[in-house]
């Protein structure tokens, strides 16, 4: 699939092999995890062909899926997103997809050559037969997005035995940072977590949101240092998204965009002990967002398919259709046929910036 000159498939591939490789340098020194690494590099070729093959048959496969596994969170971060949009909530959720059905997805993901499945929520460790479930597919590898508040004795056995499980837990920088969006002690407690990891030799890494606040500290050598050291092997960067005004100065404007992505590609040059990715920063030479099946999609808590988590829209839901179906669904369509994804934009994610042209969409749709 070929869009205006830029090749997608090969951008997406490409982009898979480097995480891949830079995967197997990070985790070079640990014989378990480069074993299970050498297996899954293998099976993430073998993927890659799976979707090379539907690309020449006319049908795009993106590598990527996140899902939010629950809607339910302990914890409430300022400025979250999800909270801001209704996704995430306290209470228990309604009509959330089950255990049985997660994993139905999983497998129909693996058949089509999906490599990576982000697991989100809320809170995606309340979520523990689901993450069970994924533990099983060793085709695909599942990095666990979470608050690290509910790390046990019983994951870290799991995370043993499940190598394509990489929990991924959110920091803000140091102390102050992280326990002012996120509650006091979640600090110390995500620097526990880290240390019992690492006494394990259990791969993990962490997610940062950068902000205009924390750029400076979060890309600083003693804070990636300090990373380092405890044994995490991959940093993810996401750029802060304002879903209010009064936090869209928290935004990182074009020059620390820019300063942000001179700093990552001289990171990936200098450490090669760790992975680091940006988002969607890591999106700009593809031609534009690569939401909406493009990359990946996203899979709510319900089962309804949105281009992605910023994105809360959807005309479909994973019950009612395949996920094959679910990539082809006239709202991702649509995304993809226009130049809504290709466009540039303020704040760092272009579907929240031009969330009315999307639902606008939405409306055509149902008409």
């Amino acid at each position: 699939m070929k869009e205006k000159g830029f090749d997608l498939q090969e951008y997406m591939t490409k982009g898979v092999e480097r995480v891949v490789s830079d995967a197997l340098k990070a985790t070079f020194k640990n014989p378990k995890e480069s074993a299970f690494m050498l297996g899954f590099a293998g099976a993430s070729r073998n993927a890659s062909e799976k979707r090379r093959r539907a690309e020449k048959n006319g049908e795009h496969i993106p590598p990527f899926l996140i899902a939010s596994i629950t809607s339910k969170c302990n914890l409430h971060c300022a400025g979250c997103y999800s909270r801001c949009n209704h996704a995430t909530v306290d209470t228990e959720p309604v009509k959330q997809l089950t255990d049985e059905e997660w994993f139905g997805i999983f497998e129909e993901a693996d058949d089509l050559g999906i490599s990576f499945i982000l697991l989100a929520g809320g809170e995606p460790m309340l979520r523990r037969g689901v993450i069970e479930a994924a533990g099983k597919k060793k085709n695909i590898l599942f990095p666990i997005f979470t608050n690290g508040t509910f790390m046990d004795e019983r994951y870290y056995d799991l995370f043993d035995k499940s190598r394509n499980l990489i929990p991924i837990m959110s920091i803000e920088g140091r102390r102050e940072a992280t326990d002012a969006r996120r509650g006091d002690g979640i600090y110390d407690r995500l620097i526990r977590n880290m240390d019992e990891l690492q006494k394990r030799g259990l791969i993990f890494g962490a997610s940062v949101t950068v902000t205009t606040e924390n750029m400076n500290e979060v890309t600083s050598e003693a804070f990636l240092n300090e990373l380092s050291d405890r044994g995490c092997k991959a940093v993810i960067f996401v750029e802060f998204v304002p879903v209010t005004e009064e936090s869209a100065d928290l935004a990182p404007g074009d020059a620390q965009r820019e300063y942000l992505k001179n700093e990552i590609a001289r990171l990936r040059k200098d450490r090669p002990e760790m992975v680091f990715i940006s988002f969607p920063g890591d999106e700009k030479s593809s031609g534009g967002c690569v939401a909406a099946g493009r990359g990946f999609f996203h899979i709510n808590s319900n089962g309804g398919a949105e281009p992605c988590p910023f994105s809360p829209y959807s005309d479909v839901n994973i019950r009612n259709a395949s996920l094959r179906e679910a990539m082809h669904s006239p709202l991702f369509m649509a995304l993809r046929s226009g130049d809504i994804l290709s466009d540039d934009h303020p704040g760092g994610c272009v579907l929240y910036e031009k969330r009315e042209l999307v639902e606008q969409l939405m409306r055509d749709r149902i008409a």
